[in-house]
């Protein structure tokens, strides 16, 4: 995918360093790492060589690397990550998030509506949402309460090795994904759909009401994309299969054999795998809205 030397949105959150603190600046130590490390800085305090160690010790802290974690057992774990490498992922998201952006407020414009932009949060770990408590273990989600889209950029190293996904294009598929969710959400989908969940009949019914949500994303997701090369002509010889193999490997059936070897269609939430590459091909197809229509 061609996306070097090209707009970033400047509606990204990075807290990557943050910890479980929320966002913001460099998340400080806690006030009971404080008082645990208070009579050791104390005691440095006293020569002119502990001085020169809390002074390393700070600015190696603030440079990325958390002197903290091995005394401390664990914490930040920015020192076992590639800081150029998580960089240049930061960068290339938040290029993809503002070709959304463009792509969508066009299409809005063209339906006399305005698009309102949604934030991204990228981060390592966990940190807080409008949603509750977001971690790794969760995956990329869209939060309805702050319109924001959650993001740990480990989930991309995930897709690659765990489900043999790799690539740019897979990864701005996930995005875009999420993306067609903060579309749902101005539509009034998301709201009509959980009004309508409370009345289906038990989990089956919810379930499968919550896969034609997940398809539609898929489809926007399509739309997106075909605006996309129009615009920015931003797709190179392969990038296409990437995200078709992507969606193929995170579909509710590959996803179950994968875990207990067998598969449940009537716990599905998001679509068979067959089903997630057939409503991405509609929406990058078609480059239309109407053509998503999954019977919400």
């Amino acid at each position: 995918m061609r996306w070097k030397d090209r707009d970033e949105s400047r509606n990204v959150e990075d807290r990557r360093t943050s910890g479980t603190s929320g966002g913001g600046m460099r998340g400080m130590p806690s006030m009971g790492t404080i008082m645990f490390l208070w009579p050791i800085i104390q005691r440095l305090l006293k020569t002119k060589f502990g001085w020169a160690i809390v002074g390393l010790g700070a600015v190696a802290y603030f440079s990325g690397y958390n002197p903290l974690s091995s005394m401390m057992g664990g914490g930040n774990t920015s020192s076992h990550i590639n800081k150029a490498q998580d960089d240049k992922q930061k960068r290339f998201i938040a290029t993809v998030l503002h070709d959304t952006e463009v792509v969508w407020s066009d299409i809005f414009k063209q339906h006399n509506a305005r698009y309102r932009e949604p934030k991204m949060v990228i981060y390592r770990g966990s940190t807080k949402s409008g949603c509750g408590h977001a971690s790794s273990q969760m995956g990329p989600f869209y939060c309805p309460a702050d319109q924001k889209v959650y993001l740990d950029l480990g989930f991309f190293n995930e897709l690659a090795s765990k489900h043999n996904a790799s690539g740019d294009f897979a990864q701005a598929y996930v995005l875009a994904h999420e993306i067609g969710h903060h579309i749902q959400n101005m539509e009034g989908t998301l709201t009509k759909v959980q009004q309508m969940k409370q009345q289906a009949r038990g989990a089956k019914g919810e379930n499968q009401l919550q896969v034609r949500v997940e398809l539609q994303a898929d489809c926007y997701a399509g739309v997106w994309a075909y605006h996309a090369q129009k615009r920015f002509h931003s797709l190179e010889q392969g990038d296409i299969e990437e995200a078709l193999r992507a969606a193929s490997s995170i579909g509710d059936d590959t996803l179950q054999k994968q875990a207990q070897g067998y598969v449940v269609p009537d716990a599905f939430t998001h679509g068979s795998s067959a089903q997630r590459v057939e409503w991405f091909k509609k929406g990058i197809t078609s480059g239309e809205i109407s053509s998503c229509d999954t019977g919400l």
